[in-house]
């Protein structure tokens, strides 16, 4: 639950999406707060994370960042928010040690959170579409597949307001507390079904997904504002497989453009 990367070098780390439910959607709002900084984490308020191991150092975030430039992540704004935001907090405590690798890592369910590359590479294709470069940020964004909430609390940074969709339970609650006391805007977290995307708040500038079908729901498409960037994963049989399909709701209309070769989980309807 991310020049241009190479072919098949992102295969974005989560897992399937067990079951199906009814299509519900439940929000559930609370008082937004600053994201915490290092320094917050090294006095002990993150309960249960590893203190101690270095983890909490802007260094170690900044080598992260390092080596994402260097493999050609040249977005300035996704780079400073990988640079803040803590990944060893979204993982479980016996793999924090290596949270700062660009590895996929198990967040439970048999999920997983992606790769840095992966993450920074999808949120920087964000960042080149119209609204986001005339704003210098992702505005309202709306995000499928929540997952721990690392992305969301990248996207907390990066745009205006954001609803972060998760269809499983579990992992909705898992973000809830990984979230926690770490809010930041007008961030916002929706247990439902990510296939109808969240009308109450739409249009959207930014919607980024992380769970791919053979074509893209309508419901995205109709919740895309004008000048608005829509990333996802989407099964295209001439290119052997999942691409990364980035759209553009442009006055004459959508603009379809074709990226990376990725693997993504399915993309399923309902809750559970």
């Amino acid at each position: 639950m991310k020049g241009p990367a190479r072919p098949g070098r992102f295969p974005l780390a989560l897992d399937r999406l067990a079951g199906a439910g009814k299509p519900a959607s439940t929000e559930l709002l609370r008082p937004q707060r600053p994201l915490q900084h290092a320094a917050d984490h090294a006095a002990g308020k993150s309960a249960g994370v590893p203190q101690g191991l270095g983890l909490d150092s802007a260094t170690v975030r900044a080598r992260m960042v390092a080596r994402l430039r260097a493999d050609g992540i040249a977005c300035e704004p996704v780079l400073q928010a990988l640079a803040q935001v803590d990944r060893h907090v979204f993982v479980d405590s016996a793999l924090a040690n290596q949270a700062y690798e660009d590895t996929s890592l198990p967040i439970g369910l048999s999920q997983t959170i992606s790769k840095p590359s992966v993450v920074a590479r999808m949120l920087a294709l964000l960042f080149e579409g119209e609204s986001a470069r005339t704003t210098g940020h992702l505005g309202r964004v709306l995000e499928i597949g929540t997952g721990c909430g690392y992305q969301a609390a990248l996207l907390a940074l990066l745009g205006r307001s954001v609803v972060s969709i998760e269809r499983l339970k579990p992992l909705h609650d898992k973000a809830l507390h990984n979230l926690d006391g770490r809010r930041h805007g007008g961030l916002r977290l929706v247990h439902g079904d990510g296939r109808l995307g969240h009308a109450p708040r739409a249009p959207y500038d930014s919607i980024v997904a992380a769970a791919g079908g053979d074509e893209l729901p309508e419901a995205w498409l109709e919740q895309l504002a004008l000048g608005g960037r829509l990333v996802a994963p989407v099964h295209d049989a001439a290119r052997g497989g999942q691409v990364l399909l980035v759209v553009d709701r442009q006055p004459q209309g959508l603009v379809r453009r074709w990226h990376d070769a990725v693997h993504f989980v399915p993309l399923k309807s309902g809750t559970a």
